[in-house]
């Protein structure tokens, strides 16, 4: 009785080791096959409008922003076939060239009245050479006669600060002639450039 009271027992023992044996082949085996969960998602975090902040004296508010974006719900991918057909329904009607068909008939180009180029012979123009420069002012002042009692005249020259009395024929500064003396002018001949000039009487 003792032998077969002990065989149970080792029995119930066996089999309590043997189903643990299988829990634990089973957890390792479905830990290793099984793809791990992906992680939780980040619960989305919904902002409002921000509380408008108090308003500084003599400071701007800026303007609020714009939302530019679209959202799915208010796009509509679907077509509309009322506006197509009328844009099929087009004809060109334009008045002028059509542009789209190779047998529109071109617009006419009206003609030039007259000839922009001048006809005949184009006649060069004759620039004569320049001539030789005018002679230099005569560098003499006249600002006044004296008449002596036979009733002959002198006149008053004036150059730089040298005064002279010179009568008719006389020679000033030895290129100056005096050629005619007169009450309001005096015609003086230079003999360095062979020209005369009339010098008119200064009046202070």
């Amino acid at each position: 009785m003792r032998i077969g009271t002990e065989d149970k027992k080792k029995l119930a023992v066996l089999g309590v080791v043997g189903v643990l044996g299988i829990a634990a082949a089973v957890y390792i085996y479905t830990s290793l096959v099984t793809p791990d969960a992906p992680p939780a998602a980040a619960p989305a975090v919904v902002t409002g409008p921000a509380a408008p902040l108090a308003k500084k004296p003599g400071v701007a508010t800026p303007p609020a922003a714009k939302s530019l974006g679209t959202t799915s719900a208010q796009l509509d991918p679907t077509l509309k076939m009322g506006p197509m057909l009328v844009t099929e329904s087009l004809v060109y009607s334009g008045s002028g060239r059509n542009i789209f068909s190779a047998a529109s008939a071109p617009i006419p180009i009206p003609k030039p009245i007259a000839s922009v180029r001048p006809k005949g012979p184009v006649v060069p123009v004759d620039t004569p050479p320049p001539g030789p420069p005018p002679p230099p002012p005569i560098d003499l002042k006249f600002f006044g006669t004296a008449t002596s009692a036979d009733g002959h005249r002198q006149a008053f020259l004036l150059k730089g600060e040298d005064v002279f009395l010179a009568s008719d024929g006389d020679i000033v500064q030895r290129r100056y002639k005096i050629v005619t003396i007169s009450a309001n002018s005096v015609l003086v001949e230079d003999l360095a450039n062979n020209n005369q000039q009339t010098l008119p009487l200064i009046v202070h």
